[in-house]
């Protein structure tokens, strides 16, 4: 596939507006060959105070330092040049990823660490921001999920290309996913593998019965659930690449019989099944079009079937970090698990179970980034060095959400409140270990 290289660039283009002209600047403060204004040596240290004097130290362009009340001054961010000090001030939520991306902002020390140390602590001291600072930081307008939109989100994502993806996912099913550590020291493709388990284990297949999965990725669960137990899967993707492996996988493993990969929209499921299960595309839904997602499962799951669903979530409603929602993930939105039983309140489903992977994600994300890291070179080949940082980015950010609890990641199984014929507890999970051996 040819890499397009100049995807980061374009959205990042005309951005200024909404990162580094809220400010007034004074005359001369582009100009990176001199001394800090008093001003600005103010508003680094006003900086600190409104994200709750965090262990922070900032190095200006011309090497000054400038230190919090802290008394462990732990982490060192570095800015390059003035202006990158007003777009931080302007937006420090949007600016901070553009900033370490184009290379006028960097960090000393680990970038996981030292962004949950940042979530942590703004999360502290935001109950104590004037309303002002709330509305300059927090101001961000996701864009659609409407059926018309839906496709564009993800093509801008999954579609980067499958070469690119499998330098740093598991080599075994290709999952895009949070894995399911159930045990210390396992390999990220048997906890990978433990996740498709538990989540079979959790709709309770059998031989003979149809599964619809909405938003497939890579195909891999629709595989493990036909070759482990003998089920039927209609599959409902619309990224264009995911769909070319997953067909491709099923053929080669022989399975493509079992298996039907659609490419259309979940809006546009038919027929009716005995499971139906997403994992991981809840979070490009969006609240607005969760009544759609509860009348597809109430229509397309016969009176006893069991629904999964595994998404990204929050504790308590708030927006997608607008940085990783523009720049990574458009459109995409966590809900808090009160919205997220607000779909399952829609059509009267009774919720069976609720769990939380919180950890086992960040866990997850910390093998993607090793992975990631060690292919970095292979990474710049495909697309610039601004690629590179952005998604060095965007997973040590996730990390840290994760690891901070910004974000959880639920898994929840349902079905219609008139079924009577659903598990009575939670024997069937356990009974032995989800994780392969060897994988």
């Amino acid at each position: 596939m040819a890499h397009d290289s100049t995807r980061f660039h374009d959205d990042a283009e005309g951005d200024e507006a909404t990162t580094g002209n809220r400010l007034s600047i004074p005359s001369g403060a582009h100009e990176s060959n001199r001394a800090p204004f008093a001003i600005e040596r103010w508003m680094v240290r006003k900086l600190l105070s409104l994200i709750g004097h965090p262990p922070l130290t900032l190095e200006l362009w011309d090497g000054e330092v400038i230190t919090g009340d802290h008394p462990d001054n732990t982490y060192q961010i570095r800015l390059r040049d003035p202006g990158a000090l007003y777009q931080l001030l302007s937006n420090p939520n949007m600016a901070f990823g553009d900033l370490y991306s184009s290379g006028r902002l960097d960090v000393d020390g680990d970038l996981p660490d030292l962004l949950t140390m940042l979530y942590q602590a703004a999360d502290g001291a935001r109950e104590h921001w004037p309303a002002w600072i709330r509305k300059l930081w927090d101001s961000h307008t996701p864009r659609s999920t409407g059926i018309d939109d839906a496709r564009s989100n993800i093509h801008h994502h999954y579609d980067l290309g499958n070469d690119f993806y499998r330098l740093w996912l598991d080599t075994a099913e290709m999952q895009y996913t949070c894995a399911y550590f159930e045990e210390e020291g396992l390999s990220l493709e048997q906890a990978q593998l433990a996740k498709l388990e538990h989540v079979c284990r959790k709709l309770r297949l059998q031989p003979g019965q149809t599964v619809v999965e909405a938003g497939c990725g890579w195909g891999g669960l629709a595989r493990y659930m036909a070759r482990h137990y003998g089920v039927r899967v209609h599959a409902y993707n619309i990224s264009k690449e995911q769909l070319a492996y997953a067909r491709e996988e099923a053929k080669r493993q022989s399975l493509d019989h079992l298996i039907d990969y659609i490419e259309d929209d979940y809006r546009n499921i038919e027929g009716q099944y005995d499971a139906f299960v997403s994992v991981g595309m809840l979070e490009h839904v969006g609240t607005s079009h969760y009544d759609d997602m509860a009348d597809v499962i109430h229509r397309s799951l016969k009176p006893d079937g069991l629904a999964l669903l595994h998404s990204i979530g929050r504790n308590c409603p708030r927006p997608m970090n607008p940085w990783i929602e523009k720049r990574i993930f458009p459109g995409a939105y966590p809900p808090s698990i009160g919205e997220f039983m607000g779909l399952c309140e829609t059509q009267s489903f009774s919720v069976l179970d609720v769990e939380n992977l919180r950890l086992h994600y960040a866990e997850t994300l910390e093998h993607w980034l090793a992975r990631y890291e060690a292919n970095e070179e292979q990474v710049r080949a495909y697309y610039d060095d601004d690629f590179v940082r952005a998604w060095r980015m965007y997973l040590a950010g996730s990390i840290a959400a994760f690891r901070a609890s910004s974000l959880q990641l639920f898994q929840v199984v349902l079905t219609h409140g008139t079924n009577n014929e659903v598990p009575r507890n939670r024997k069937h999970l356990y009974q032995s270990p989800a994780a392969p051996e060897d994988a």
